[in-house]
């Protein structure tokens, strides 16, 4: 079989899994976030944070309540990494340095995962466990509760409420992400991922050298960091290591979980506002954006130009050659097209016009399917953006599940959507501006600045890959990205849930016959061309000077 069939298969084999799981998983999203009833064990937590779990909270008390969760994450993360040559199973590790920590309990927190560091010789066992593995259910769920509350925001009417932000995050990290993640993660660790509180061994060298290979409790944390698009490895080679990623079906299996619940969130949102319909319009742009994707950057890795790419048939420079670089392509895509940033081949080595489609996955707000959560509100503001100027094309009010779409809610919508590139835009220019930024390039030319706003890109849309030809262990970036990311995270969701409690407060409008139809193909076109449009007008020209031109070279 030709590696080119190969690779349809497991492209194909992914949207089939992922077809079969959108109605029975997003069913039970639906289910869960709309109960009524509490488990014990969630009524124990209810206690412990001194929360009344039958009581609402309108969009600013919800926004609070995210926030101080989030800050206190923050400062718990950067304590215990402070701490860990103190602690049990530190493996003789010393504490994390202070620009690091804050780099890392940031990282963690807003769901990036950025490492500047090699896991494997830098973190012990129980911070991997109880700090950054935690944080990776946690970060996960406030996503999650985020797109939740908006949708909310959408199917209720003249009320200021949106939900409990606390029984959100509650019941998503208990009902959802803990159960699949055990699941898992047992499956991983049958496949060949390492599970153990090893303190590591040396091993010899085919060379006649001695290689210290650390263990630890892998596959555990390899299960969320896929099922939660949190993307930080345990091991520095991340998703190329073979104890967190064995196999090419472990690899297909990794895939398959980064993308499988936000892929389902479109049922959930269906389910809640009573019309499945709009659902699968939210999941068809959705695809549509994907396949895009998954397709350009298998053809650009696959039929590239140059003497050696041509010589074995593709661009395998920075491959594992477990996976070949079709699959390794796919999860490229992926893994950019989400909020995950988990890599199991080296961006770096990408051609520049393959490199340059990952980018461009993430400036498009990772929004097919995006993060847990976040690829689901984000998507859904950049309908209400499209609606709008749908609404000015014919010179009508804009309506969006009988919510009209006033200055209010574009002014929210426009806010969120201006965030992320003004946080990219600026950061690579204060970075190619000033010699702490330029310290870390170890490359000049196009190359260079495609490395340097890949980072800044990264950061500002909670990805957490990175062109790994920057060196970002300095004080200068670990401030500067970690800022970034902070940002990147929290301004968004205070604007998403403003627009929830914008909408929330209304009273739908009856649809007309001059009402767009939001469930129809025109409307997935629309939704589509305006995302792909207004991406292309905020980034082109960076993009230029960057991957077109290293392209175009």
């Amino acid at each position: 079989m030709s590696s080119t069939m190969a690779g349809a298969l497991f492209v194909a084999s992914l949207v089939i899994g992922l077809a079969l799981a959108y109605r029975p998983l997003g069913d039970y999203m639906y289910r869960v976030v709309t109960s009524t009833r509490h488990l014990r064990v969630e009524r124990v937590m209810y206690r412990l944070v001194g929360v009344d779990p039958g009581g609402e909270q309108p969009w600013g008390v919800y926004a609070r309540s995210v926030l101080a969760f989030s800050t206190v994450s923050i400062l718990f993360l950067y304590a215990f990494l402070r701490l860990q040559h103190y602690l049990w199973l530190s493996l003789g590790f010393p504490n994390v340095v202070p620009s690091g920590a804050w780099n890392t309990a940031v990282s963690f927190t807003t769901n990036t995962n950025w490492q500047w560091y090699s896991g494997e010789s830098t973190m012990g066992h129980l911070v991997q466990m109880a700090g950054l593995a935690v944080q990776n259910f946690v970060s996960a769920a406030v996503g999650i509760s985020v797109a939740v509350a908006l949708v909310r925001g959408f199917a209720r009417k003249q009320t200021d409420r949106l939900g409990n932000f606390w029984v959100d995050l509650v019941r998503i990290t208990y009902r959802v992400l803990l159960p699949i993640s055990a699941v898992a993660a047992i499956v991983l660790i049958a496949g060949g991922a390492a599970q153990n509180l090893a303190n590591g061994h040396d091993v010899h060298t085919l060379a006649g050298g001695v290689q210290h290979l650390t263990g630890g409790p892998v596959a555990s944390q390899e299960a969320i960091k896929e099922l939660g698009t949190n993307g930080g490895g345990f091991y520095n080679a991340n998703s190329a290591h073979p104890f967190e990623n064995p196999t090419t079906w472990t690899n297909w299996l990794e895939i398959f979980l980064l993308l499988v619940i936000s892929f389902s969130l479109p049922r959930t949102f269906g389910r809640m506002v009573g019309s499945n319909r709009q659902g699968h319009a939210i999941a068809a742009a959705m695809a549509i954006l994907a396949l895009g994707s998954v397709i350009t950057i298998n053809v650009l890795q696959g039929l590239h130009h140059g003497t050696v790419p041509q010589a074995v048939g593709a661009a395998s420079e920075g491959v594992e050659t477990r996976f070949g670089v079709l699959d390794s392509a796919t999860f490229a895509s992926a893994t950019t097209l989400t909020s995950t940033g988990a890599v199991d081949s080296f961006h770096d080595s990408y051609t520049a016009l393959g490199g340059g489609v990952t980018m461009l996955n993430m400036m498009l707000g990772e929004v097919a399917p995006g993060g847990t959560g976040s690829g689901l509100y984000g998507m859904l503001v950049l309908a209400v953006l499209t609606v709008f100027i749908a609404g000015l094309m014919v010179g009508r009010t804009p309506e969006y599940l009988g919510k009209k779409i006033g200055a209010r809610e574009v002014k929210f919508a426009s806010l969120y959507f201006l965030t992320t590139p003004t946080l990219v835009l600026a950061g690579t220019a204060m970075a190619m501006a000033t010699a702490w930024g330029k310290a870390g390039m170890a490359n000049s030319g196009a190359h260079g600045l495609s490395e340097v706003l890949y980072a800044f890109t990264s950061a500002a849309n909670n990805n957490g890959s990175a062109f790994a030809g920057l060196t970002v262990s300095s004080t200068w970036y670990n401030t500067a990205l970690g800022l970034v990311m902070l940002l990147g995270r929290f301004l968004p969701i205070v604007f998403v849930l403003g627009l929830a409690g914008s909408l929330a407060r209304q009273t739908p409008v009856p649809a007309s016959t001059g009402t767009l139809k939001t469930y129809q193909p025109l409307f997935v076109g629309m939704l589509v061309g305006v995302t792909v449009i207004l991406v292309a007008l905020t980034f082109l020209p960076a993009l230029a000077l960057g991957p077109l031109a290293e392209g175009i070279q």
